[in-house]
C-alpha cells in the first residue's frame, strides 16, 4: 500500500501521532525547517508561512496544508487555492483554552494579582504588593470578534461573573441563536466607548491589523482593561505602551506580541499593570488533542476522498488527485 508523506513541523499529541504514523509516511522537523518538505502531500503546518515559496519547495505533490490550530493568518489561501491545494484548520482545538486564558487575564489585571505576586516573590515586600483592584461584577465587557472563542468568553462572563456583554464583529452573520443579553454593537468606537474590559478574539487580516491603535485606545474609559489573546499585530503595541504610561488605562493583559518571540527590552515588561504570557493560551493538554484529533481526523478523510470537515478554501474541493485511493486506506 502507497502511503503518503506528510511533513510535520510541530509537536502532535502522541496518540496522534501514532494514528497518522499508521497509514502516512510521517517526516518530523522542527519549526520553518523546509529540508525535507519536497515530494510532501500534507504539511501540518505551526509557524511556517504558506506562500508560493513554500508550495514551490514542496512540490506539485503538495495536496493539503492543515494549520495546527485555528488562526491561518499565515497561509495565503488565494495562493493555495489557484494551485488547487486545499487548505484547512482546526478551529475547536484552541477555543476553550484560549477562553480560559483570556478570562484568566482579566482577573490577574483587575485584581493586581501579579504585580502583587512579584512584590511578596522580591524579598517579601507585604507593602509593595498592596494594589486596589476592582470588581468584574456589573461590569461591560467588550468582545471584538465574536467567533467560537469570543462567545464562550462573553457566556464565561456574562453567566458566570454577571457582566453586560457587548460585541463588534463585522463578519459575524445576522440572525444567530444568541443569548438576548449580548447586545451587538455596529462600530469598534462604539464598543470602545462603552466596556470597561476589551477583550480581542479577532482573527488577523488588513482590516483587523493595529485595529486598535492610539486613537481607539484614547476612546476606552479612563481605568479599562486590555486584553488580548488573539494576535499581536491587532494592538498597536506602541501605542499602548504610551496610553499606558500616561495612565489612561487601568491595566492590560497580553498573551500575544508583534513580533514573536518579543524581545526582552520590550517596552510593555516594564509596567507593573501589564500580565504578559508568552502566546500559551491554548497551550493545554486538552487543546492540544484536539487539535492534532482535528489534524488526522482531516488527513484520513483526504486520503479516503472525502471532504476535509473543517476546509477554508471549501470552493477548491477536491482540488489536486487524492494523495491515497480509498481502497488502499489501512482501516
Amino acid at each position: 500500500m502507497r502511503r503518503p508523506k506528510v511533513w510535520v513541523e510541530l509537536s502532535l499529541h502522541p496518540t496522534q501521532l501514532a494514528r497518522l504514523k499508521a497509514f502516512a509516511d510521517v517526516v518530523e522537523v522542527s519549526a520553518c525547517d523546509h529540508r525535507l518538505l519536497p515530494n510532501s502531500e500534507v504539511a501540518i503546518i505551526g509557524s511556517s508561512t504558506v506562500d508560493d515559496s513554500f508550495m514551490d519547495i514542496a512540490g506539485p505533490h503538495l495536496k493539503m496544508v492543515v494549520r495546527h490550530g485555528i488562526g491561518y493568518d499565515k497561509v495565503n489561501v488565494p495562493a493555495a487555492s489557484a494551485r488547487g491545494v486545499l487548505a484547512a484548520n482546526t478551529p475547536n482545538g484552541p477555543t476553550e483554552g484560549t477562553a480560559e486564558h483570556a478570562v484568566g487575564l482579566m482577573f490577574a489585571v483587575a485584581k493586581g494579582i501579579s504585580r502583587s505576586d512579584r512584590a511578596l516573590h522580591n524579598n517579601g515586600d507585604w507593602a509593595g504588593s498592596k494594589c486596589r483592584g476592582f470588581e468584574l461584577f456589573g461590569r461591560t465587557l467588550g468582545v471584538i470578534g465574536f467567533g467560537r472563542i469570543g462567545q464562550r468568553v462573553a457566556e464565561m462572563c456574562g453567566a458566570g461573573i454577571k457582566m453586560d456583554v457587548v460585541y463588534f464583529d463585522p463578519f459575524l452573520p445576522d440572525g444567530l441563536d444568541l443569548p438576548k443579553s449580548y447586545r451587538r454593537v455596529h462600530s469598534l468606537e462604539s464598543l470602545l466607548r462603552e466596556a470597561d474590559v476589551v477583550t480581542a478574539h479577532s482573527r488577523l487580516d488588513p482590516q483587523s491589523y493595529r485595529m486598535i491603535g492610539e486613537a481607539q485606545l484614547r476612546l476606552m474609559k479612563p481605568g479599562a482593561i486590555l486584553i488580548n489573546t488573539s494576535r499581536g499585530e491587532v494592538v498597536d503595541e506602541h501605542a499602548l505602551c504610551k496610553v499606558l504610561s500616561e495612565g489612561h488605562l487601568f491595566g492590560a493583559g497580553i498573551d500575544v506580541f508583534d513580533p514573536e518571540p518579543p524581545s526582552p527590552e520590550n517596552p510593555l515588561f516594564q509596567f507593573e499593570n501589564v500580565v504578559v504570557t508568552s502566546h500559551l493560551a491554548s497551550a493545554t493538554v486538552e487543546a492540544s488533542l484536539r487539535s492534532s484529533t482535528g489534524v488526522v481526523d482531516q488527513i484520513e478523510q483526504l486520503t479516503r476522498g472525502e471532504r476535509p470537515t473543517w476546509l477554508i478554501n471549501p470552493t477548491v474541493w477536491p482540488g489536486r488527485p487524492t494523495a491515497t485511493p480509498a481502497s488502499e486506506i489501512r482501516k
